[in-house]
């Protein structure tokens, strides 16, 4: 699908404007049927919900975001857009939008994540490479997020065949610095994405968003080394949540680093030492690959929710997170009609969206 420029324009608008989110996004193009439509809607619905005054997102930030993307020598893919991966399509929260530099044929192919510690061993390191290098030889591409020890160890292994990188902030931000080298080889011989928009330097919150990036573009995860309570972890929890494999390298219970592999290991995830067990793996998720066959979440809505059931709804929820389909169970109302004032309070700035179809008030 080729997006016209108005169109492009008016949906990089709606995405970056505040309180709207991957969900939402996707919810308000069901709802409206396009960009343009649904940004003239945001301030009513947002006021709705008693939110303040809506201001979208400026045509001149819009346009000095694209004149910086230009300039970085990158390009936007969009959702609809026919090399977007199919299997990040298929998460409830895929990005609307990213941005990338390089060979965006490599995300339509199989590739497996690989992540770990940053402060990795060498051993750790060494294997990370060596598993990397031999995925790249059977043709799959090895994904990960470009950080310090595995992350970087995998990237250079699967630099022949061509490796993901999938940044934290925005295209143009090279992070960490000691990488830039590496950031530019990967640009050039592999692909390089983030879903920041450019200019913008990581911060801590931006990691787990793009962790579920290589979590959903991949059709399984390897964990190489890793404490527990890591963002290795997360990634591999969010690849489990999209329905995709688990692996994870076994190491000693002497070494801290070893430790998050072997509790993903005794909580499930599959023991893996070589590339050939993690090709096998896979497998089988190799048609939904290669067909490039979308399963998208649809979102449908019926009649727009009265005072009464903003209320109801209100009520059943609170800061601690609940899920949406408790919500329409207890509410007794159609799960259009709770995702609509779901959506009118997400606008209104009121609600938080976690992972797993989870929501929660603000605080």
């Amino acid at each position: 699908m080729v997006l016209e420029a108005q169109d492009a324009f008016d949906r990089l608008r709606l995405i970056r404007s505040p309180n709207v989110g991957p969900v939402s996004y996707r919810q308000l193009i069901a709802r409206f049927g396009s960009a343009s439509k649904a940004l003239e809607a945001l301030p009513e619905l947002s006021g709705r919900a008693g939110g303040r005054k809506f201001v979208a997102a400026s045509v001149t930030d819009i346009e000095n975001e694209m004149k910086r993307l230009a300039k970085a020598g990158a390009s936007y893919l969009f959702i609809d857009d026919a090399d977007y991966p199919s299997l990040l399509s298929e998460i409830e929260n895929a990005p609307p939008v990213l941005t990338y530099q390089g060979n965006i044929g490599l995300a339509g192919k199989v590739n497996v994540a690989m992540v770990g510690a940053r402060n990795a061993s060498a051993a750790g390191c060494r294997m990370a490479r060596q598993i990397a290098q031999e995925l790249g030889d059977r043709g799959i591409v090895v994904t990960s997020g470009l950080a310090r020890g595995i992350d970087a160890a995998a990237h250079q292994g699967g630099l022949a065949m061509g490796t993901i990188a999938v940044i934290a902030g925005g295209i143009d931000n090279i992070y960490p610095p000691e990488h830039a080298q590496l950031q530019a080889q990967i640009a050039e011989q592999g692909l390089l994405i983030a879903e920041m928009p450019p200019g913008t330097e990581p911060r801590a919150r931006h990691f787990p968003y793009r962790n579920r990036i290589i979590a959903g573009i991949s059709a399984g995860t390897v964990v190489v080394e890793a404490i527990p309570k890591s963002g290795s972890l997360i990634t591999a929890r969010q690849a489990g949540e999209a329905g995709r494999e688990v692996m994870a390298i076994p190491g000693s219970p002497l070494d801290p680093r070893s430790r998050g592999c072997n509790q993903l290991i005794r909580d499930g995830a599959t023991l893996v030492q070589d590339a050939g067990e993690i090709a096998e793996l896979i497998a089988p998720l190799d048609h939904r690959v290669r067909s490039h066959a979308s399963t998208q979440p649809q979102f449908e809505f019926v009649a727009e929710a009265g005072d009464g059931e903003r209320k109801a709804i209100f009520e059943l929820l609170s800061t601690n997170f609940a899920a949406i389909d408790e919500l329409v169970r207890l509410s007794g109302m159609p799960s259009a009609q709770v995702q609509m004032v779901l959506l009118e309070l997400e606008l209104a700035g009121r609600l938080e969206r976690g992972a797993g179809a989870k929501v929660r008030l603000t605080a």
